[in-house]
Parts: structure tokens; sequence; C-alpha cells
């Protein structure tokens, strides 16, 4: 097992907190399953008036590269948990200038999606997820993540596909 996995083994051992009490949360790994999720979630914010969590999932192997990174230097998690909001701001941006209204809030997790999806939607109003994401094969039609946390999430879970 090299440094990076362990590190990520680490992590994924703790436990993300739960979601603001009546958020709409939605996963987002940056695939366009996903962006649509965000969209239909900022959506349904704007109707019933609930804010939305925004989260994302990742590890070291996931997660855009720090500005300190460079060969043989591991940045702290923290430049790895910045990067990653970077690049959901940069997702979220255009989508949350169509509801200037709804309340918006990022959170990247350290930890495996499955887990981290879970563990949120303790006190989620709705849990609201792409029908697939970056990983798994094309032909499935819905994902193994997205699959799991219907079984699992510990409030309604909506899965939505993308607009052809």
């Amino acid at each position: 097992m090299d440094t990076e996995e362990s590190l990520d083994r680490m992590a994924e051992e703790s436990e993300p907190a739960p979601a603001t009490p009546g958020s709409i949360v939605v996963g987002h790994d940056g695939s366009a399953d996903a962006q649509a999720a965000l969209e239909m979630a900022m959506e349904m914010a704007g109707k019933l008036g609930r804010p939305v969590l925004m989260v994302r999932a990742w590890s070291i192997v996931t997660a855009p590269r720090p500005a300190a990174w460079s060969a043989g230097y591991v940045p702290p998690f923290d430049e790895f948990a910045a990067a990653v909001k970077e690049e959901m701001l940069r997702h979220a941006g255009p989508v949350a200038q169509k509801f200037p209204d709804v309340e918006i809030s990022y959170l990247p997790v350290h930890a495996a999606p499955l887990k981290a999806l879970v563990a949120i939607s303790r006190d989620a109003y709705l849990l609201v997820l792409g029908t697939r994401g970056r990983g798994g094969l094309q032909g499935m039609r819905l994902g193994s993540v997205s699959g799991q946390c219907m079984r699992h999430g510990q409030c309604p879970v909506l899965v939505v596909r993308p607009q052809t």
C-alpha cells in the first residue's frame, strides 16, 4: 500500500457531519448527471424555500491538484479540500446565478461517496443525485452510489437524469 492509499484509508474512516436540518443535499462529482441533479436541487429549493448543500466526496486520487502540488510532495489535506471547493464553485456558479434567492453552501468531504452521502442525509430534507457519476460502466443506467443511496439514505432520495 502506498502513502496516498494509506492516507485515503485513514480519512475514509472519519464520519462526515450531517446536513443542516431541512437542507436539500446534492451529491456532485463533476459529471453531467451531477450537474443536472444540482440544477434540479436548486429549482426545488427555490420553490420550497430550503437551502442547498452541495457535497463532493473526494480522495487524493480524485481531487484536483492544489497549486503547491509537485512530484514527491503531497500537500496537506486542507489544500486538497480548498482545490475541490474551487472546482465545486466553478460547477455551481452558472446554476446559482439562475437561482439568486437560493442559499447554497459547499462541503468537500474526504471520504468515500456512499459513506459521506448516507451520513449527511441524516438531517437532510432531500438527497438529490445524478443517475451516474464519473465511474462505472457506460451501459449502466443507475450508478452504484445513487443506487446504494436509494437503499441506505436516511431521507427521501431523488435521482435525476440529464435532459437530452
